[in-house]
């Protein structure tokens, strides 16, 4: 996949409470309100075991995606880290298969909203489905933000609801029906056997498929790195508990042969129970809550699943007109073919035929992941940088891969089948249609290289372009490093090789490492192509060994100077290209993941339209330094006798408290610029520059800012 221009992007619309909106709304729906009766079926009370021990098993998937999600932020989700770790192959069977896999599930959740209106109303359900489908369509077209905030209000109402179902139902459990009826109801416990339970965990594991879906939106979300593990979190916790609760209530209070063959199981079991309230208002909640539960995952379902045919058009391993962009910065023919699929679905298959293949292949494809996980970390792609990391790598993914064999197996033949032919039939399409249209491998020949064989090098140039679209992380230090730059200007009459070597003195005073090691260093990088030039930037960095922090030397040539070097961050070669702004790094020999993120932030800066006109027109050092601190929050304030900033005339640095979380990044004295050290005495008429947070910054405009 080629860097993405700005216009092909999806817009990041999505925050904390969507991505726990979306993973609680993919799962929250036909799980609860129509599965547990079939799933009894299978397992007697024991499925409220089956419930939990299905919600433990998603964890691995869960921990894994999160991962994934986190280095590898684009639309797709599963598509994209299978296809980028194990290979075009893969990533067809994931993308397709998984695409099938969701859209059979989101099938599913619209034919429940059919069963639960028929309640009340007498109406046909596959064709109320349809018109539901047609419904989610418009509204995923017009926009993620649009179809997010749908998703948020409809969480809200099932969760409120479902805490109410839940509470009444414990009180008619433990005040109201007699304990020995209680015991009855789960005696015995696993009539089936621990194959009926093995089997019904895998049957009700698709009710918890949908929290991993918020990786095929990824791309769509603000601070994924903090957003997507914790919303997904947050939204197993909470699903879990409603889970098991509500099953073990309507195991409880329902009749075992009439509960075993109930399509609206919490709706008869409300009625057991909510008699206190006037009729039908106890009935009218659960079916709201359904129809908003049943609703959410339909909406979710359509906004996940048309992620992936947008993800593999980008990469044409599927006709390349899915991945436009319609009017609303939306993928609106992938958002149709969506539409148009999940209606055949509709049609063609009934409940619990949906259910057991959904399954199924979802569990196939989690192993996959599980897989893609060990294979990435394995790779040693310094650019593969993930903002979570899995806990218990790899015996996580490891037992996650093996629990899944498992559940396939005890789900019986049909869903075995069921698997092996949407495999084959990927595999048909990948080698008929997409195989000819791709030059690419995955990360596993980079694991592979360590044995000596071959690897795709362009993997890792394509990571760092998601590098630089993802940003820094909050505990980076690039702003501490700017505001310790020391900084050139260049004569008009000195080169590229004269430029570094003045730096490499500089450094010098500052580093454990000789001026001719760095100098060198700098020289053998440009010279083999390491060294990213564009836009009239370049970037000169370097790993060096025994040394606790980075480092760095900022230059400018208003001339210019003459260059010819490749960028190594994602654009093309730039070929005799006279370059203004001369960024030279250097970082720790261990830490190549902040070093590939503080240079994609110096890259970020360069590509802004008015970043180089600025660069040129900066009046001073200070000024230069704070293009590159744009984004930072920072405070000036001059020092005058008259103001109450008087006070820190005369102090040493090293004198000053301080708040936490802010620091001293630039002192101007006229029109000198002076790098901040604990020796450094201040003077009237000084300005100061600092960089924090702004609970920082309040407190020191407080402190100095205004009359004395």
């Amino acid at each position: 996949m080629p860097q993405l221009a700005k216009t092909d992007r999806l817009k990041k619309e999505l925050g904390l409470f969507d991505v726990y909106a979306i993973c609680t709304g993919a799962m929250f729906s036909s799980g609860f309100f129509l599965l547990p009766g079939l799933a009894a079926a299978k397992a007697g009370p024991a499925v409220v075991l089956a419930y939990l021990i299905a919600g433990i098993l998603i964890l691995p998937a869960m921990f894994s995606k999160a991962e994934l999600s986190t280095a590898l932020p684009r639309a797709g989700g599963t598509y994209y880290f299978l296809d980028r770790s194990l290979g075009p192959m893969f990533g067809t069977i994931g993308g397709l298969g998984t695409y099938l896999a969701l859209t059979l599930k989101t099938a599913f959740a619209l034919i429940g909203i059919g069963a639960y209106l028929a309640l009340f109303i007498e109406l046909p359900i596959k064709p109320v489905a349809i018109f539901l489908t047609a419904v989610f369509v418009i509204i995923n077209i017009v926009g993620a933000k649009e179809s997010s905030g749908l998703q948020r209000w409809l969480v809200i109402v099932l969760l409120v609801v479902m805490v109410f179902f839940v509470v009444q139902g414990f009180h008619e459990i433990i005040f109201e029906q007699p304990t020995a009826v209680t015991r009855d109801q789960f005696t015995p416990l696993s009539p089936f056997g621990i194959k009926g339970l093995l089997g019904t965990v895998g049957f009700v594991f698709v009710s918890y498929a949908g929290l991993t879906k918020v990786a095929s939106v990824a791309e769509e979300v603000k601070n994924p790195e903090r957003n997507i593990p914790l919303g997904m979190g947050l939204s197993l916790a909470s699903t879990t508990l409603v889970y098991v609760a509500g099953v073990f209530i309507m195991v409880a209070v329902l009749e075992p042969a009439a509960f075993r063959s109930d399509l609206t199981p919490v709706a008869t079991a409300a009625e057991a129970f909510f008699d206190w309230l006037p009729s039908p208002i106890g009935l009218l909640l659960i079916v709201a809550a359904a129809l908003a539960a049943f609703a959410s995952t339909g909406n979710a379902g359509v906004m996940s699943a048309s992620r992936y045919p947008l993800a593999m058009a980008r990469d044409r391993l599927v006709p390349t007109g899915l991945a436009r962009l319609g009017r609303y910065q939306t993928p609106t023919r992938s958002i149709l073919a969506t539409g148009a699929l999940m209606i055949v679905f509709i049609v063609v298959l009934d409940e619990e035929g949906i259910a057991k293949l959904a399954s199924a292949f979802q569990l196939f494809i989690f192993m996959l992941v599980n897989l893609a996980v060990i294979v990435m970390r394995e790779s040693r792609i310094v650019s593969y940088d993930p903002g979570y990391r899995s806990p218990l790598y790899p015996w996580m993914q490891i037992a996650g891969i093996l629990t899944s064999l498992a559940l396939i197996f005890y789900m019986g033949w049909l869903a075995i089948a069921f698997t092996v032919g949407v495999v084959l039939l990927c595999l048909l399409w990948y080698y008929h249609y997409a195989r000819t249209r791709v030059i690419r491998d995955g990360a596993i020949y980079h694991w592979f290289s360590r044995l000596g064989q071959r690897r795709y090098d362009e993997l890792d140039r394509e990571f760092r372009t998601i590098l630089k679209e993802k940003g820094l992380r909050e505990e980076d230090q690039f702003d501490e490093v700017v505001a310790r730059a020391r900084v050139i200007e260049l004569a008009d009459d000195e080169s590229f090789e004269d430029l570094i070597g003045r730096a490499a003195d500089l450094l010098a005073e500052r580093l454990p490492v000789p001026a001719d090691k760095l100098r060198d260093g700098f020289l053998k990088g440009t010279k083999t192509g390491a060294t990213p030039v564009a836009r009239g930037a370049a970037l000169p960095h370097l790993h060096v060994l025994d040394i606790d922090e980075p480092e760095m030397v900022l230059a400018r040539s208003r001339l210019g100077l003459q260059m010819d070097v490749v960028d190594a961050l994602g654009g093309e070669e730039a070929a005799e290209e006279r370059v203004h702004a001369i960024f030279l790094l250097v970082s720790p020999e261990e830490d190549h993941r902040q070093h590939l993120r503080m240079l994609a932030q110096l890259a970020n800066r360069v590509d802004e339209d008015d970043f180089m006109h600025h660069w040129q027109q900066a009046s001073s050092a200070a000024h230069l330094k704070e293009l590159l601190l744009e984004d930072a929050n920072y405070l000036t304030l001059r020092i005058r006798s008259d103001s109450r900033s008087g006070v820190l005339a005369g102090k040493a640095l090293k004198e000053l408290s301080l708040p936490a979380n802010s620091l001293i990044a630039i002192i101007r004295r006229g029109d000198r610029m002076i790098v901040p050290g604990g020796e450094t005495i201040l003077s009237e008429n000084d300005r100061i520059t600092f960089i924090g947070d702004l609970d920082a910054l309040r407190s020191l405009r407080r402190d100095y800012s205004g009359d004395a």
